[in-house]
């Protein structure tokens, strides 16, 4: 069965039911298809509705997959005025999946798998879009030291480090010659901006297809997949979310070449604006640095995919084709450059 787990679900079930009181009914387990990172679940009882995200299998890169990580910023921002899942429990142990793993419980609502928002009302899409913009702002706004984030991730320098990561990363995994990319890292290293002082809690891979929506209105009501998150530049997050509009539907989803009044879809230029009309504290300019270092970051996360399609590891069946968008958005990010 392809939607088979890769772990005894007898043995999750005999867990759950020791560390959750009162789940009535039998066990039932799905895995959510789609994503590109940790494996997630539905686990649904008679009486409760769970999802799990766990580490996936195999050897990993350091640092990747940090399950415990996500687990606890989520925790940090129950109650907030950013909309996430409530955490039941993080298990840090490989004996119950093989792997960590943290549960939650399961938000109600529509998640879409590219951005043109397919099955929405053209009536509701801009106000959808502003939402998410309204969403990353307030985002930036929560004060991370007293949400209890203090040490997860270090303030200042933070493009500096993030290219030497992110070129690091790519080098630890190269398999094969992208020009482009090699370009684009050589110009984002460059150009890195002097630091700013700015820091705020950063989602680092915010986009539509993870966030969830109403499933009656517009309003964001919950963000998801919080793998990437830290202590950052909130631009990193801004730049990040406007691919979108730079990228096609055959890369990742994207919108560029389609007619967005007819979807009822706003522009960069207004998303962007409604963010900054979001933001009760002053927020820095987005410049083509913060673009192009966007493209990069992602490009080298596609080349990850791309490296654990070879070896076995990747949690979607369409990997290996996912993979060669490496190539493609180092080529929107030199774009970023020229323009």
């Amino acid at each position: 069965m392809a939607d088979a787990p890769e772990f005894d679900a007898a043995r999750l079930d005999g867990f759950l039911r020791g560390a959750i009181p009162g789940l009535e009914g039998e066990m039932a387990l799905q895995r959510i298809s789609g994503g590109q990172s940790n494996p997630t679940f539905f686990v649904s009882y008679a009486n409760r509705r769970l999802v799990l995200r766990k580490k996936p299998p195999g050897e990993v890169l350091p640092s990747a997959h940090a399950v415990d990580r996500e687990a606890r910023v989520l925790r940090a921002l129950a109650g907030s005025a950013v909309p996430v899942p409530p955490v039941v429990l993080f298990h840090e142990g490989p004996e119950v999946v093989g792997t960590p793993f943290y549960v939650m419980d399961r938000v109600e609502g529509r998640v879409f798998d590219t951005c043109d928002l397919p099955g929405a009302a053209v009536a509701e899409r801009r106000a959808m879009y502003l939402s998410f913009a309204e969403t990353l702002a307030r985002l930036h706004d929560v004060d991370w030291r007293k949400a209890g984030l203090e040490g997860f991730g270090r303030p200042g320098n933070y493009f500096e480090r993030q290219v030497g990561r992110w070129t690091k990363q790519w080098e630890g995994q190269r398999f094969r010659d992208i020009p482009e990319l090699a370009d684009l890292a050589g110009w984002v290293a460059a150009h890195i901006p002097a630091d700013d002082g700015e820091a705020s809690i950063v989602h680092g891979d915010y986009r539509p297809g993870n966030v969830m929506f109403a499933p009656g209105g517009p309003q964001v009501v919950a963000v998801l997949d919080w793998e990437l998150s830290t202590i950052g530049h909130p631009m990193a997050d801004l730049a990040f979310s406007t691919i979108p509009w730079r990228s096609t539907p055959e890369e990742y989803g994207g919108m560029r070449g389609h007619d967005l009044a007819a979807l009822g879809i706003p522009g960069e230029d207004e998303y962007v604006a409604h963010y900054y009309a979001c933001r009760r504290t002053p927020a820095p300019r987005l410049t083509a640095f913060h673009r192009a270092f966007a493209m990069f970051r992602f490009a080298v996360i596609f080349e990850g995919i791309a490296v654990r399609a070879r070896t076995g590891t990747a949690a979607s069946a369409n990997a290996a084709a996912v993979g060669e968008l490496s190539v493609a958005f180092a080529r929107r990010g030199l774009e970023c450059i020229e323009a």
